[in-house]
């Protein structure tokens, strides 16, 4: 059940150079249903466009029992979305010529299980066989007390190896706390120190900071025990999350760093290069991770990006270098599918979307449906055959009570079968409802399904 509180959203806003009044009100639609959908406490948005941030607002509250609004200032854990810091930091020192990337981890730290076999690369792409010292998704009590880096190598990466180094992939939070002791090690510098140094402050981020360094304004963390309200959560310790997700901000300094992604700023072309490339494994199978960043696509457009979590919060940082579009999403309270799904609405509209004509169709074909009519001449025989009386009856009881439409979106689409697969939301007055699609070469609908949406 939704709570009262969440029906009147506050939002802050961030104003930027550069807004689209028209965006701009679809992503504050989007964004506030999703929240009050979600029944989390807050949620924070920035969006980069054309090399600038041109979205950038929060949601809901910070703090719920001090009924304190979240705003663009507002900072949020970010988790492991760390790593591809981590990851440049490295790269950083391989420039300098002082690592390489096909190092051995036993040049550094040679007591570590089969240190001599593992390399630099594997440990970035998670493909060194160090089992994760901390899979878990809630935080257990070993996490609430203090430990050193070198405490969880001792603990976690003297085990045996889950597998021979290149031969899998398995996300390890281990990898990275051994590369950031690498990195000290080598540098002789504290990791954050560095990052400050190199990218925080010749980028204009302000915020970024260890999440145990809690500040007065920052977000609060809460949890949620199956379909249940927020519920407060403690924090993980100092020294957990280290180089593998130890870094809070704003959304907007993830974004700034977005930027400087996107132009290629800080690192050198190789390095981009390096950073950005799947290490695949030894059988040259495709693992879909490059040094940090998740590698895939969103309706047909290349995307990198990563996730994270840490108690009582998740983020999602996603970068199309096609389109010079990133997309941060933050929210305060985990356990609960946000955003990962509003962060793909959000790309969807801030990559362009369906055309006018796309979705003019689309609506016409829902506005038909509520009347229980069915424009035959553009589905197929496969198609017709669905919409039989009983079926059209149905949409037309179903659809006639959830009031006027007011929008329809595209959220996904990708080819299958020889035809186009896409998805929509539509928005009714009382309802949203996910449209599942399949549309023939030739511009006809073999499938039309509207789907419930909890």
């Amino acid at each position: 059940m939704l709570r009262i509180a969440y029906a009147l959203l506050l939002a802050s806003v961030f104003v930027l150079r550069g807004q689209d009044g028209a965006l701009n009100n679809a992503l504050d639609e989007r964004i506030s249903s999703a929240l009050r959908a979600s029944g989390a406490p807050s949620v924070s948005v920035a969006v980069v466009q054309h090399g600038e941030i041109t979205y950038a607002k929060a949601f809901g509250q910070a703090d719920i029992a001090e009924n304190r609004s979240a705003d663009a200032a507002t900072r949020y854990a970010v988790g492991s979305v760390s790593k591809q810091f981590t990851a440049a930091a490295l790269l950083l020192l391989a420039e300098q010529g002082k690592i390489s990337l096909d190092d051995k981890v036993g040049k550094y730290f040679p007591d570590l299980t089969r240190a001599r076999e593992v390399t630099i690369r594997e440990l970035l792409s998670h493909t060194s066989g160090y089992e994760d010292y901390a899979p878990q998704d809630y935080i257990i009590p070993e996490w609430t007390h203090p430990i050193t880096p070198g405490e969880i190598l001792n603990q976690w990466a003297k085990k045996p190896l889950n597998f021979d180094p290149g031969t899998r992939w398995q996300y390890s939070n281990t990898n990275y706390v051994i590369a950031g002791q690498i990195f000290e090690k080598v540098s002789g510098q504290p990791l954050m120190a560095f990052l400050r140094e190199k990218i925080f402050q010749p980028l204009g981020m302000s915020t970024p900071g260890e999440i145990t360094d809690h500040a007065p304004a920052d977000a609060s963390a809460y949890t949620r025990y199956a379909l249940g309200p927020p519920r407060v959560v403690a924090r993980e310790g100092p020294g957990w999350m280290f180089a593998a997700g130890e870094l809070a901000m704003t959304p907007s300094d993830l974004a700034r760093w977005d930027i400087a992604f996107l132009d290629k700023k800080i690192l050198s072309a190789r390095s981009y290069s390096d950073f950005t490339s799947e290490v695949k494994l030894k059988n040259h199978k495709e693992t879909h991770y490059a040094l940090g960043l998740s590698l895939g696509e969103l309706n047909g457009t290349p995307m990198i990006s990563h996730t994270g979590e840490v108690s009582g919060f998740l983020t999602s940082n996603a970068v199309f270098p096609a389109k010079g579009v990133a997309v941060v999403v933050c929210s305060n309270e985990d356990g609960i599918g946000l955003i990962g799904p509003l962060g793909r609405q959000i790309a969807g509209l801030a990559l362009g979307g369906a055309s006018e004509k796309e979705i003019g169709q689309v609506r016409g074909i829902l506005e038909g449906l509520r009347e229980g009519r069915v424009d035959r001449s553009i589905f197929t025989s496969d198609a017709n055959s669905y919409f039989n009386d009983v079926v059209v009856k149905d949409f037309a009881a179903s659809l006639g009570g959830l009031g006027k439409l007011l929008d329809v979106t595209k959220t996904n689409e990708q080819l299958r079968g020889g035809m186009t697969h896409r998805s929509y939301r539509a928005q009714y007055e009382k309802k949203t409802v996910l449209l599942n699609v399949y549309v023939m070469p030739d511009g006809r609908y073999e499938q039309f399904l509207v789907e419930e949406t909890l």
